[in-house]
């Protein structure tokens, strides 16, 4: 950069040129710190007020200010160095985590329960304490914001547990738009999957995240939910990850579905659990899945052809006319199947009419 930042306290300045000067190349010094993986944009900037970041050693205390590659950053006296491609992961959030950097009540937080290799990320909204399943972590604060933002349109999905006996009526206000406490939520989509007891089990889609939405929606159509999961992000799936796993997603995935221009596009990453089954490739003109109209049912044991018999014949075994069980046409022979009146022979069979061969 060729001009040095401004120093400690300074606020803008009155020389429009030189303001100029500061927008006309880099970028913010938030948003740096945002693609870094530092922090998001808002935490960076509160950063920067309490006097923790220094630009080419000159300590900062506002924002508004433009950074080049060229500059050295530190914060809290560590270097910040060259952001990496973005990249995010799955991860399977379980009950009883707070979704915050740090906890004003000393309560357990997420980053506290994450493996110990991971890099520094962020999360991609919140699930509060006592919901869990699916909740994204990144590494880059534009993708964090650019998944937050409600133009975004992407369609959160849940399993929700609610205590009580819901019916469509009951329902009919959320699918259509519901207003809680002066606050205006968005229509869900919302099916009843089963009654089990006197707990029942619903799917919830909506495209927004307020806090406690669905939990304060349920609250206001008389229903309580005693257990909530989040089973999808837009494409993301939780899928088979177990509890507390983490899975990175490829990075071509990340590019794919984000629209994103990657310098490396190839990188590895954890593979998907193997547990997960996919759907069988439908044949052209078919549908459904096994069991479903249109295409038969797995095969079970009784449907198991018995085994080929190969490898020859057995020694003495009939062969001919006498295989089908027909007379050979031969003196003394006997038809397949007609044991003849030796001691031992089958009770009730007919004796031979021919006795026994002489002895010679």
């Amino acid at each position: 950069m060729d001009a040095k930042p401004p120093l400690s306290g300074s606020g803008p300045t009155d020389d429009s040129s030189a303001a100029d000067a500061s927008t006309a190349k880099g970028a913010r010094i938030a948003k740096v710190l945002s693609r870094a993986g530092i922090a998001s944009r808002r935490e960076a900037e509160r950063m920067i007020e309490a006097g923790r970041v220094r630009v080419n050693g000159e300590q900062i205390t506002s924002p508004a200010l433009n950074v080049t590659p060229e500059d050295k950053i530190t914060v809290d006296n560590t270097p910040v160095g060259a952001p990496e491609p973005p990249r995010i992961w799955l991860y399977h959030k379980p009950t009883g985590l707070v979704t915050t950097n740090s906890d004003e009540k000393g309560r357990e937080t997420i980053f506290d329960a994450l493996p110990e290799d991971m890099p520094r990320v962020m999360t991609v909204g919140r699930l509060d304490l006592n919901s869990e399943g699916l909740l994204l972590l990144t590494n880059d604060g534009g993708v964090k914001r650019r998944l937050e933002l409600p133009s975004t349109g992407w369609l959160r999905r849940y399993r929700a547990r609610v205590n009580g006996r819901p019916t469509d009526e009951m329902l009919e206000p959320l699918r259509r738009g519901i207003t809680v406490e002066g606050e205006n939520f968005q229509p869900m989509d919302v099916t009843l999957d089963r009654q089990q007891g006197a707990n029942a089990w619903l799917t919830i889609g909506l495209r927004e995240g307020r806090n406690r939405e669905i939990r304060r929606a349920m609250e206001a159509v008389g229903l309580t939910v005693n257990r909530l999961i989040r089973i999808s992000y837009g494409p993301f799936q939780l899928g088979e990850l177990k509890t507390g796993e983490v899975e990175e997603l490829r990075r071509k995935v990340v590019r794919d579905q984000l629209g994103l221009e990657l310098e490396d596009p190839t990188g590895t990453a954890v593979k998907k659990p193997s547990a997960v089954r996919r759907p069988p490739r439908r044949k052209p003109g078919g549908f459904g899945g096994a069991g479903q109209p249109g295409l038969p049912v797995e095969p079970g044991e009784d449907d198991t052809p018995p085994p080929r018999r190969g490898g020859g014949k057995a020694k003495n075994a009939p062969h001919g006319k006498a295989a089908l069980g027909k007379p050979s046409g031969k003196p003394g022979a006997l038809p397949t199947g007609r044991p003849n009146a030796k001691p031992g022979a089958r009770p009730g069979a007919k004796p031979s009419s021919r006795g026994p061969k002489p002895r010679r």
